[in-house]
């Protein structure tokens, strides 16, 4: 297959639809990505494919569970994983991408702009500090994509998340044992109310995604 069929039949595993339109902004996202890897590093992936499937696939993995026209706030973006390609499949999105990197920031607003995409911005800052000026208790989703602890991850989170929204947290393929040795340290704050163990399409990548709301 082509790497465009692999992106919309990989999605279409996945349970998402990607238009003709989307994949042309995917395919310019992958290229702004290649452009500043060469500057600054933001993967440590080259090829094409596995951008496709270890980014954008792994990405909008969660979008089956992420309903349109919602707030996100994605928190320790990099290269603006998964916060792009969510807000390309989720366009009704209002997408907050949050990063400590000055020079990872310039990237995800310089591909925003490239991109021609509205709605979505990326922000300078650090999750546990406040002058990063991040609204608090104001997302219906905050989305970290393996980022420290589990633990420590739902402490960073918790503060932003709106009183009826979630935590999404995209762990790899230890995310189940994580867990299990995490639960019995959160469960008198947290709510585990969605696991998902899934493979992602074209390879043998496993991902666990956990999504947990406060008590």
């Amino acid at each position: 297959m082509s790497l465009r069929e692999d992106l919309i039949v990989g999605a279409g595993e996945l349970g998402v639809d990607v238009s003709e339109k989307d994949v042309d902004l995917f395919f310019k996202y992958l290229e702004n990505l290649k452009n500043w890897n060469e500057k600054i590093n933001l993967t440590s992936i080259k090829d094409d494919r596995g951008i496709i499937v270890s980014h954008f696939l792994d990405s909008i993995s969660i979008a089956p569970i992420i309903e349109d026209e919602k707030k996100v706030l994605d928190i320790g973006s990099g290269a603006g994983f998964p916060g792009i390609p969510l807000k390309i499949v989720r366009p009704g999105l209002e997408v907050t991408m949050l990063d400590s990197v000055n020079k990872k920031v310039s990237f995800m607003n310089d591909t925003i702009r490239k991109l021609g995409i509205e709605g979505i911005k990326a922000v300078w800052g650090r999750a546990e500090e406040s002058q990063s000026n991040i609204p608090l208790h104001h997302f219906d989703y905050v989305v970290c994509r393996a980022v420290g602890s589990i633990s420590d991850t739902l402490k960073l989170s918790s503060p932003y998340v709106s009183e009826d929204g979630v935590i999404v947290l995209m762990r790899g393929k230890g995310g189940s044992e994580e867990w299990n040795t995490t639960i019995q340290d959160v469960e008198n704050e947290f709510e585990l109310v969605d696991f998902k163990d899934l493979t992602l399409p074209i390879g043998d990548l496993k991902r666990i995604i956990l999504v947990l709301r406060l008590l």
